[in-house]
């Protein structure tokens, strides 16, 4: 064999199946049989066969190719998103294209415009704030779309996946508050972004109705280390909250490397609630509390939507919200029953003449 570029005609040779066979495999416009699927992928792979998708597209006049587009890769939780979408999409016979804006709005509008220089067949997309990017205005009802994480708050002209970020905010104050916390600082990422906006609210609303009080809040960022610095400085001025609800995974790393430098241990004397579970939050000495967040079914709703407007699905836009859920580890400290243990220790507080002759003279 040559140097040259293996062919699909050499795959289906070293398979012994048709050409047909082998595009259908690769293109998945037509189901293949389970055998002759693996022979292909065999052969394909013997040979370091690379399907040419661009030739590909010129052939059938449709790109098997969707863009995806998020803030930020080096967040985990936007990570794992690409990576469920990348399996469904791969299932289905699709490959995606990935850009990072960096929660930049000029990096987002060059970002999406090579992304829509690829024509795909569809874009999912996180914005960086709470508009419909101007790169993609021309494009509605014209190009599948749907926006994933980050919702306008006022709705939106295309398909939407979303959890109800209000609801997350309320299960992590909501379990602050049953443990007998009420000094709670919540720490957020940035309130420009309307997901974010909820999930204070939501905590702040219930911790104010519980205890008349009004909470901190503090905004660290979307970057690890400079949130961890800017909490840091905070705590150096103020004194100690009981509890922390950090509103990201970046806010909750932030959070945590703060009282770690500060080493200010966990839960006591400060609980945490974190948010988005991964396996490090269970692997820690301390194992931390966290709202979880369904980045599958995230992935899986996103990808159902633009799939079915692929497919030609013209119904008005559907707004899917999913619900978070409470992992409870070893972060959070019961002050109630703190309390308890300390009462039960002596059941009748009234003085004795044991304890008035213990007891020191204030000091006037």
């Amino acid at each position: 064999m040559d140097n040259g570029r293996v062919t699909i005609r050499e795959v289906a040779a070293r398979a012994g199946v048709s050409i047909a066979t082998v595009s259908n495999v690769f293109s998945g416009n037509k189901p293949v049989n389970a055998d002759l699927r693996e022979r292909v992928l065999k052969a394909a792979d013997e040979l370091a066969y690379q399907v040419d998708r661009a030739a590909s597209q010129l052939r059938s006049g449709q790109a098997r190719v969707v863009g995806v587009l998020v803030p930020d890769l080096d967040d985990v939780f936007f990570t794992s998103l690409v990576s469920q979408l990348e399996v469904l999409a791969q299932k289905d016979g699709y490959d995606i294209l990935v850009a990072s804006s960096r929660d930049d709005l000029g990096l987002e509008q060059s970002r999406l415009r090579t992304l829509l220089a690829w024509r795909p067949s569809g874009l999912i997309a996180v914005p960086c704030s709470d508009t419909v990017p101007e790169a993609l205005r021309a494009e509605i009802g014209r190009l599948p779309i749907v926006f994933a994480d980050r919702v306008p708050p006022e709705g939106s002209v295309v398909d939407t996946v979303a959890i109800d970020n209000r609801e997350a905010g309320e299960i992590a104050a909501r379990h602050l508050l049953a443990k007998g916390h009420r000094d709670i600082l919540v720490a957020a990422s940035s309130l420009a972004i309307s997901p974010i906006r909820e999930r204070v609210r939501g905590a702040c609303e219930l911790i104010q109705r519980m205890t008349v009080r009004e909470p901190t809040v503090i905004e660290l960022g979307s970057n690890a280390d400079r949130g961890a610095a800017t909490f840091l400085h905070w705590l150096e001025r103020h004194s100690q909250p009981s509890a922390v609800i950090a509103l990201t995974n970046v806010t909750t790393l932030s959070t945590l490397s703060a009282l770690a430098r500060m080493r200010i241990d966990i839960p006591d004397p400060i609980s945490v609630v974190g948010f988005d579970d991964y396996p490090w939050m269970s692997a820690r000495k301390t194992g931390l509390t966290a709202i979880r967040q369904p980045i599958a079914e995230i992935a899986e709703a996103a990808w159902s939507r633009l799939r079915a407007r692929m497919a030609g699905d013209q119904m008005p836009p559907t707004h899917s919200v999913l619900r978070t859920s409470l992992q409870t580890r070893d972060s959070v400290r019961d002050l109630g029953a703190a309390a308890e243990r300390t009462n039960s220790h002596d059941p009748d507080p009234r003085p004795t003449p044991e304890r008035t002759a213990a007891a020191p003279k204030a000091v006037h």
